[in-house]
């Protein structure tokens, strides 16, 4: 075999030879011409500061989302619904701090400092334990629900939860006698008008149904008047207690829906809501208790009217965010106890009975 000097054979080498690499002096590695190439792309290369532009904007949109969601709109009842489950949305924090870590974003970092500072404004008041272990008078309420399959069990296990006052809604006809029969022991005193009930162990006046404007329209007038009594959905009594008078409301407002042509509906809530603020605030006694399923936050605006007259106990004086429904997976407190006049010591929510609601509680003082 015969070596080949390809020079010699007059064959030139050069940067298009197939199978060659020739580097040139002004492109070697160490070169100032690599070196400028270099600093050039790091110059341009987006910075901490630049990076993640989309999860900067989401997080500041986040922010101002939670801070102006009063001035939504309310139309088709998207306010409401908003604020509603207002405090889930502050789980978008982490998956946007994920993403801006993820992008090694700096600016999306600081920019989730808005959403967390409204937030915390907003519910942080609600992350600990605000509780006081003595009271007065110890209150709960309890929506029943229409298709409990066990009334019975449901009234025994409220009789042992220490309350000394019990407001129940949602009690059907069919119902009513049992919850009578099984609360009578622990509560010698009790009134019911329509879907609603007041049991206590202290004794009862001046028990009446309260108007929240549940039937109108040009039919409510046609209406029976004992048939508008069977449907009634709140009461007012007095509770004579060892510190005085105390007037003590009841009240399951009405439902909220999702309807698709004209989206979440709170019309009849709504209604009932304005019309209870109206009787709250022509109470003469200073001292009141607003026990109920009211079917809605006390962040939903339709509640502005409650939330001036009176306090949560579950905000003043609980222990987290008290959520009551659905029993199941609760991700809402629209089960209430508001007080003026008095002092919340504690808020709880307790354990679920045969009902799609969980019964809350709360400690009360003079």
């Amino acid at each position: 075999m015969t070596r080949v000097d390809t020079a010699e054979a007059g064959q030139s080498i050069g940067p298009d030879s197939p199978g060659t690499r020739v580097n040139r002096p002004d492109t070697a590695p160490g070169s100032r011409e690599a070196r400028v190439r270099r600093a050039v792309r790091a110059a341009t290369r987006p910075g901490p500061w630049k990076r993640g532009p989309v999860f900067t904007a989401l997080a500041l949109l986040l922010g101002l989302f939670l801070l102006l969601h009063g001035h939504l709109t309310d139309r088709g009842g998207l306010g409401s619904l908003v604020e509603s489950f207002l405090p889930w949305f502050g789980l978008l924090v982490p998956l946007l701090l994920a993403g801006a870590l993820w992008r090694r974003s700096a600016s999306a970092v600081v920019a989730l400092l808005l959403p967390v500072v409204v937030w915390l404004n907003l519910f942080g008041g609600l992350l600990g334990d605000k509780s006081r272990p003595d009271s007065d008078l110890t209150v709960a309420s309890h929506n029943v629900g229409a298709d409990n399959p066990d009334p019975a069990g449901t009234a025994r296990d409220l009789a042992s939860s220490g309350a000394d006052v019990l407001a129940l809604e949602e009690i059907t006809e069919q119902a009513r006698g049992t919850y009578e029969k099984e609360l009578a022991k622990t509560y010698p005193h009790h009134a019911v008008r329509g879907t609603v009930g007041l049991w206590s162990k202290l004794p009862l006046s001046d028990t009446r149904p309260v108007d929240i404007q549940q039937d109108v329209g040009p039919l409510a007038k046609t209406k029976p008047k004992d048939s508008t009594a069977a449907e009634g959905r709140a009461l007012r009594s007095t509770v004579a207690t060892d510190q005085g008078p105390l007037a003590v409301y009841v009240a399951h407002l009405g439902s909220v829906r999702v309807v698709p042509r004209t989206g979440f509906w709170t019309g009849s809530r709504d209604r009932n809501a304005s019309a209870l603020a109206q009787a709250i605030a022509a109470e003469p006694n200073k001292r009141a208790v607003l026990l109920g399923d009211l079917n809605g936050t006390m962040d939903d605006r339709a509640f502005d009217g409650l939330t001036a007259q009176l306090d949560s106990a579950q905000e003043k004086s609980g222990d987290g965010f008290g959520f009551s429904y659905p029993a199941k997976f609760p991700v809402a407190r629209i089960d209430q106890i508001l007080v003026r006049g008095l002092r919340p010591d504690s808020s709880w929510v307790l354990p679920a009975t045969g009902s799609d609601h969980l019964p809350v509680a709360a400690g009360i003082s003079w």
